[in-house]
């Protein structure tokens, strides 16, 4: 009696994405607050204070539009965890991921503070929650 085994192999060495190469899928490219964007200081809104606020990623990088004191117009960042829900910018800044789709992401922080006044809450320490959208 004869054996013959048969030995099938499909598709190489390709493995699954990461959890953060996925979320960099959906976090890369341009978020405003044109579509119902939020800043949020704790618990309350600051949105008006924050008019034209904008940011966008790239691997390694982001910009931001009128971010006041909360961001350097530029800067770098990384991924904090494996799961990608932290991130680490290059200011210190530990930014936690609460929802990221492919339209909506929400993130919150802690600031420090820069003496902000109440007229120009672009400074003011505390923990914030920001709301932003696609395009």
């Amino acid at each position: 009696m004869t054996t013959i085994m048969l030995s099938l192999a499909c598709g190489g060495d390709e493995s699954d994405p990461t959890a953060q190469e996925l979320a960099f899928e959906r976090l890369s490219g341009s978020w405003d607050m044109s579509q119902g964007g939020l800043i949020i200081i704790d618990g309350n809104d600051a949105t008006a204070n924050f008019i034209g606020f904008g940011l966008s990623f790239t691997d390694g990088g982001y910009n931001t539009t009128n971010a006041g004191e909360l961001f350097s117009a530029t800067g770098t960042w990384s991924w904090a965890d494996e799961e990608a829900q932290m991130i680490s910018l290059d200011d210190g800044k530990l930014v936690t991921i609460q929802s990221l789709t492919e339209t909506e992401l929400v993130f919150n922080f802690q600031f420090s503070g820069t003496g902000g006044e109440a007229n120009h809450a672009d400074g003011i320490a505390g923990g914030y929650t920001i709301t932003v959208n696609k395009p």
